[in-house]
C-alpha cells in the first residue's frame, strides 16, 4: 500500500513529517483482517490513511478491553496516554493505534518464509547437513551445494547448514568431489499463514494476544 499523501489528509490533520518520520515510518502496528487474525505489521502513515478512509478500525486497548474505534473522527477525540505513541499535528497530539482491524478483508495470505541464514538453520533442524551433527550457535555455516564460484546460487535448493569443519574441507568444490554426501535433498518450505511468520521485533504488548494464531 503506497502511504497517504499528505495533501489528502483531512483538514487541520496535516503532519509534521520532519520530526515524526521515525515514529511514522516505522511497522508498528498489527494488522488484522475483520476475522481479527494478524496478518501484517504497518506503519502509523499507512494505517492513519486506512483509518480516516473507514478501511480499518483502531483498537482502543486498555486493561484487557478490546474496543474498535469505527470513526477517524472519533480517535481523534482518544486521549494520549503514558504509554501511547504518538504524533502531532496542527490540532495537538494524535494516539498511534498499536493494532487495527481491516473492515472488510477477511482473508489469511500464505507466504514462504524468506531466505536467510536463520531461515535455513531453521529448516534444517540446526543439525549439519552432511554428518547430521546437531550444531550450537557459531558451530556452522551455510554451505552452498554448488558453489557460487562454480554457479550455485544462493537459494533454498542449493544452500544447507554445515558445520565449520566440513565447510571448510567442502571449499569450492561439489560434495561428491570432497567425499562428502547429503543426507537430504535441500527444499523450499511449504508457503504457511503470514500470522505465524509475523515477529513482534519493537516489543510490542499489545500485539501479543494476536500473535501466533493458527490462520485458515
Amino acid at each position: 500500500m503506497q502511504p497517504c499523501p499528505l495533501t489528502a489528509t483531512p483538514p487541520g490533520v496535516a503532519f509534521f513529517f520532519g520530526v515524526m518520520s521515525e515514529i511514522l515510518e516505522k511497522p508498528t502496528v498489527l494488522v488484522l483482517n475483520r476475522n481479527w487474525q494478524a496478518i501484517a505489521a504497518r506503519s502509523p502513515q499507512e494505517v492513519f490513511c486506512q483509518m480516516m478512509t473507514g478501511s480499518a478500525n483502531g483498537l482502543d486497548i486498555a486493561d484487557g478491553n478490546l474496543v474498535p474505534v469505527r470513526r477517524w473522527k472519533d480517535w481523534l477525540l482518544l486521549p494520549v496516554r503514558a504509554q501511547d505513541r504518538a504524533v502531532l499535528t496542527v490540532r495537538g497530539p494524535i494516539r498511534v493505534p498499536t493494532v487495527i482491524v481491516l473492515t472488510r478483508y477477511g482473508q489469511v495470505p500464505r507466504r514462504r518464509p524468506a531466505l536467510s541464514a536463520r531461515a535455513i538453520w531453521e529448516r534444517d533442524g540446526r543439525k549439519c547437513q552432511y554428518t547430521g551433527r546437531p550444531l550450537a550457535p557459531g558451530e556452522g555455516n551455510i554451505d552452498h551445494v554448488v558453489p557460487r564460484s562454480r554457479g550455485g546460487g544462493t537459494t533454498w535448493e542449493n544452500c544447507v547448514l554445515a558445520c565449520r569443519q566440513v565447510n571448510s574441507r567442502k571449499a569450492d568444490r561439489l560434495p561428491e568431489e570432497a567425499g562428502l554426501r547429503l543426507l537430504k535433498t535441500p527444499h523450499a518450505p511449504r508457503e504457511l499463514p503470514v500470522t505465524v511468520l509475523l515477529r513482534n521485533h519493537h516489543g510490542i504488548a499489545d500485539w501479543e494476544m494476536f500473535l501466533g494464531m493458527p490462520g485458515n
